[in-house]
């Protein structure tokens, strides 16, 4: 089995390297890029598997990056974890909405980011994931196969865009709140915002098509999935 390639995308050369060193230890490939376009380039030739991904960076930075990565259909289902010096919420409300899955605070711990590398990469192996097919309607979710059809079309999502719909599929009938879809789907406190389940619903629902209305907006509340048709 192909070891799992991880792109560490950071111009300091010293968090890099230790990032890198940390990674190889515990059994990964890394990959190292000190700018945006160069990155591009390393994901246009070369299997990645995760990016830690630093907002700063030279020329283009890491938003647009990720902007880039998760518009283009061969490399959107790539989970990325932002870095930034910042700290500020709009950052991580910014990566967030363009997609990334999650976001840690330099300086950070070399663990910790190990730790969440690991969480994200068995989140999203197929052999880790519970067997099961979830329908509704004329909409399909394969969880070990990570893929939805509609009308047995396949409908291109990113890894939390699945995350997402999955969440509200296993829960069918019930109501989630903006808080509980931030805590379950992107591990994150409900004080950084609710806007984030509001855009990626949105995205959601335009990509499903004619299943989109299986997503109910329950005003003041959040949101809840059902099968039926008002």
């Amino acid at each position: 089995m192909r070891k799992k390639n991880i792109l560490v995308v950071e111009d300091d050369k010293n968090i890099s390297k230790l990032i890198k060193y940390n990674l190889e230890g515990e059994g990964y490939g890394c990959l190292v890029s000190f700018g945006g376009e160069d990155a591009l380039k390393i994901l246009d030739k070369n299997p990645v598997d995760l990016i830690v991904l630093d907002i700063m960076l030279p020329g283009m930075d890491g938003l647009e990056v990720c902007r880039r990565v998760k518009q283009d259909k061969v490399l959107s289902g790539i989970p990325i974890i932002m870095l930034t010096a910042k700290g500020e919420e709009v950052d991580r409300v910014v990566g967030f909405e363009l997609g990334a899955d999650d976001y840690m605070v330099k300086p950070f711990s070399p663990r910790e980011l190990i730790l969440r590398i690991k969480a994200i990469l068995k989140r999203l192996n197929p052999v880790e994931v519970e067997k099961n097919l979830l329908k509704a309607g004329n909409l399909t979710m394969d969880l070990p196969r990570h893929k939805v059809t509609v009308d047995k079309k396949e409908i291109e999502l990113t890894s939390m865009e699945f995350k997402l719909l999955a969440a509200l599929m296993q829960r069918k009938g019930r109501v989630q709140s903006r808080e509980r879809l931030l805590d379950d789907v992107w591990d994150i406190a409900s004080d950084v915002t609710t806007r984030t389940v509001d855009t990626h619903i949105k995205r959601l629902r335009a990509k499903l098509g004619k299943a989109g209305y299986l997503i109910e907006t329950v005003r003041g509340i959040g949101y809840r999935f059902s099968e039926e048709k008002e």
